[in-house]
């Protein structure tokens, strides 16, 4: 099929991000698809070499005067031009028009998912939400995700690179928003040898600003090309992230990682973090569970971050164990390929 993914950038790359990863995703699965994105300059980074069957169009006011394909997706409620879907109205096959809304682990997203909104024009939008179970839009993993993991050298990736940590270090990765206590993190890590590996943004000039500390080495990353990204996830024993793409693939990685929601002024993302706790913990030991979701709620503004660290080895295992679950049941790309077939 031809599809339209429309896609703007607010004030991070998460967008983008999704937005991408799910474009290649399908790209490499025969479907034909244009990116429009109204800032693609982050795709020099995050995507250097493209993708098969992906062509990115510039969403310009005006927008580009082209027709419609198969299928339209507006990424987080970005609306299409006016003009683009007067012609999705004028076409004798109107195409599956598709909202794909942020992920959450809240009740609610099962009740909404694949929930219809009629149009002006008779066109229908179809709301899409991804989600942690059956009930809803899953979560992307590409086919050969799992067999790239298994195949991986994470000392050989590192080592070339000049990222190796020293004998007896710990690798930690640590990509945050502004908000992140990353000065009262720094400390808590420093008590156990640690090479901090810092993302561009805010996590390089929040961990610049505290004095250095024994036991407790920075290096500064450059921007990463997607691929490279999550092989540093897989690389790292323990992994800070932040908004929905990198969270997805932290959970995928199966190594520790403590996630950072994206902070909203009333509040909201305190109840997306509960949520995910809420699911994530549910079969944790009590002990486990009891000090991630502390440490969680430390690091998301829910309160300070504690002083105890939860326990490495129950940790790792937790992490390890949990994606089994989900890889268990079928992605977002396979299910939404079903949708969208099932409303032609």
């Amino acid at each position: 099929m031809r599809w339209d993914l429309f896609c703007r950038v607010i004030d991070n790359y998460g967008d983008i991000g999704v937005c991408w990863r799910l474009a290649a995703d399908l790209g490499a699965r025969g479907e034909q698809l244009r990116l429009w994105v109204d800032d693609p300059s982050a795709l020099a980074w995050m995507a250097p070499d493209g993708a098969a069957g992906v062509q990115v169009v510039r969403w310009t006011t005006p927008a580009a005067d082209l027709e419609p394909g198969d299928v339209v997706v507006e990424a987080f409620g970005c609306d299409p031009p006016p003009a683009f879907v007067a012609r999705m109205a004028a076409r004798a096959a109107p195409p599956v028009w598709i909202n794909l809304e942020y992920l959450s682990a809240e009740a609610w997203v099962a009740r909404c998912h694949g929930l219809p909104s009629p149009q002006p024009g008779g066109l229908i939008k179809w709301f899409y939400y991804p989600g942690f179970d059956d009930a809803t839009g899953g979560l992307i993993r590409e086919p050969g995700l799992a067999a790239a993991q298994q195949a991986f050298d994470a000392a050989a990736w590192l080592h070339a690179r000049g990222w190796a940590p020293r004998p007896g270090e710990r690798c930690a990765s640590l990509f945050c928003y502004d908000t992140a206590p990353v000065a009262a993190l720094l400390p808590l890590l420093a008590r156990q040898p640690t090479l901090l590996l810092l993302t561009p943004g805010p996590a390089q000039r929040l961990a610049h600003a505290v004095a250095p500390l024994p036991g407790l080495r920075c290096v500064d990353l450059p921007w990463l090309a997607q691929p490279d990204y999550d092989r540093l996830l897989w690389a790292c024993g323990l992994n800070f992230v932040r908004g929905e793409d990198s969270f997805v693939r932290a959970i995928w990685a199966g190594r520790p990682f403590v996630w950072q929601p994206y902070p909203q002024h009333d509040g909201v993302h305190h109840a997306k973090l509960e949520a995910f706790l809420a699911r994530w913990l549910a079969a944790a030991p009590a002990a486990l569970a009891g000090a991630l979701r502390a440490l969680w709620q430390g690091w998301s503004g829910a309160g300070a971050l504690p002083a105890a660290w939860p326990d490495a080895q129950a940790w790792a295992d937790h992490a390890r164990a949990w994606p089994q679950t989900l890889r268990a049941q079928t992605d977002l790309g396979t299910r939404l390929l079903g949708f969208v077939q099932g409303k032609r």
